[in-house]
């Protein structure tokens, strides 16, 4: 009861202290959890994603971090190795919103067993890829579809294959813009986009939950809550100023994810999680999605991405 209202009022919920009331009562991850696996980490130069690949190196994985600034990847890699000796983490580029870089990445992997979407952008002003979407859409959705679908084939191989998209509790005051996925109405607003999309990869979830049942590929939607990010300091600092002092550390705000990917037995597949615990898709009525609206997001991003 107390961590439901927790959440429900946003700050003691999202914020440090948050993490400090739930994380008493979990249990560690055993150690060498993740021995013998491989995880794909995107983003993975800072913030969320360079914790996350952290703590997945810590459970005995080896971890690729997938980056597109290859010098900012390479300081995170000798990082994580500097805190797990003997760590196997490599760097290797891959610029999400670019479908040629996400073919090319994806063929150089030969084995998988954990996939973590995290990669994110926050323009200021509407962009648009070299390929004709919005770089939020891009970033956010179709590139992570394009990949999941690319390394189907090495996660269908594993005994034990699980995907983990990053979202942001932003999505929770946005609906799913099915109607215009690519905000090309309105005026737009970074933060706004940003939201949105995050919106869109808990929609993903369960449908590509049932699209690679029969694969054994779980997939997990998660949020982190507020972390001190040089993602959130550069792309939202009146919100960085404000809040500084309980926000979370990236590791906190990744705890979730490597929990996800690792815990056994393995948390129920197609559902939304923070903080270990599974967690309503909306909590306003105003976000409920209309009749279809799910059916014609599915058609345009899985056609946009070039799903087959």
């Amino acid at each position: 009861m107390l961590d439901t209202i927790a959440d429900r009022l946003v700050v003691p919920g999202y914020s440090k202290w948050g993490y400090w009331l739930r994380e008493k009562s979990w249990t560690d991850l055993p150690s060498g959890a993740l021995r013998g696996r491989t995880a794909v980490v995107t983003g993975a130069g800072s913030g969320i994603g360079k914790a996350t690949a952290l703590g997945l190196a810590r459970l005995g994985a080896d971890v690729v971090l997938a980056v597109r600034d290859e010098r900012k990847g390479e300081t995170a890699r000798r990082e994580i190795v500097a805190e797990v000796p003997g760590a196997t983490v490599e760097v290797r580029h891959c610029d999400v919103s670019s479908p040629e870089s996400v073919r090319r990445f994806a063929a150089e992997i030969d084995r998988l067993d954990v996939l973590v979407h995290n990669a994110g952008v926050l323009p200021k002003e509407r962009t648009v890829t070299p390929d004709g979407h919005e770089l939020t859409f891009a970033t956010h959705v179709l590139g992570p579809l394009l990949l999941t679908d690319l390394l189907r084939p090495q996660l269908a191989a594993s005994p034990d294959a699980r995907v983990v998209f990053v979202s942001s509790g932003g999505m929770y005051t946005q609906r799913l813009y099915a109607d215009d996925p690519e905000y090309r109405q309105g005026t737009y607003k970074g933060a706004t986009a940003y939201a949105r999309t995050k919106r869109m990869q808990v929609t993903l979830v369960p449908l590509l939950t049932e699209r690679y049942a029969s694969d054994g590929i779980a997939v997990h939607g998660m949020h982190p809550g507020w972390a001190d990010t040089p993602g959130v300091a550069g792309s939202l600092p009146g919100f960085h100023r404000l809040t500084r002092a309980f926000l979370r550390t990236p590791e906190e705000g990744a705890d979730t994810v490597v929990w996800l990917a690792a815990a056994t037995p393995a948390p129920r597949a197609g559902r939304f999680w923070h903080d270990r615990r599974e967690r309503p898709a909306h909590v306003l009525p105003t976000t409920a999605e209309k009749p279809g609206d799910v059916a014609a997001f599915w058609r345009y991003s899985t056609s946009a991405a070039g799903l087959r």
